[in-house]
């Protein structure tokens, strides 16, 4: 399982570079999250990538804030890339994914979500590439109480039965998928 969550968030984050080249002229673009503009939304990532990384490798870390410090620089693809290398270094150290748990998982998942959220604001294809959706679906759903939800996730969107697995992800998370 290790070097899958490594695969998937490897793949995922080469999803999100591509999307954040997309971007780099839009950053004061809304997005889906609430509040956040794209240069907000990359201060999140880049917070939450940091606090992984730094995690991994036993250092003490900070969980993100809801109002990330302004941290993206002149040049955001790097910005990206280098917190990229960093979760990838961090849990790609012998034992790291055993030691830090469902860690990498949630990295990964995280990553995703606001991903789609940047293409989404963006006007970029904001299709989740084959796979991810499940990935994350099952990494994430159903393992948070509802008052944990409360401080990740918008309320629950309702799907159709025979929603795909980017759709249910969206809605669990409270995003609209249509």
């Amino acid at each position: 399982m290790a070097t899958d969550l490594l695969k998937l968030y490897d793949r995922t984050s080469v999803w999100a570079l591509d999307r954040v080249s997309g971007a780099t002229d839009q950053l004061d673009a809304g997005t889906p999250c609430d509040e956040w503009d794209v240069r907000t939304l990359l201060d999140h990532v880049l917070e939450t990538q940091r606090y992984f990384a730094t995690s991994a490798r036993g250092g003490d870390a900070s969980p993100p804030s809801p109002t990330p410090p302004p941290t993206l620089s002149d040049d955001p693809v790097a910005d990206v890339r280098h917190a990229r290398e960093e979760v990838l270094a961090a849990f790609g150290e012998p034992g790291a994914i055993d030691k830090t748990g469902p860690a990498l998982g949630i990295a990964f998942s995280d990553l995703l979500l606001h991903t789609w959220d940047l293409a989404r604001a963006t006007g970029q294809d904001a299709t989740i590439p084959e796979g991810l959706a499940d990935s994350a679906y099952e990494l994430v759903h159903g393992k948070f109480t509802d008052e944990q939800r409360k401080g990740l996730f918008k309320p629950e969107l309702p799907v159709p039965p025979d929603a795909s697995a980017e759709d249910r992800l969206l809605a669990y998370t409270g995003r609209d998928p249509t």
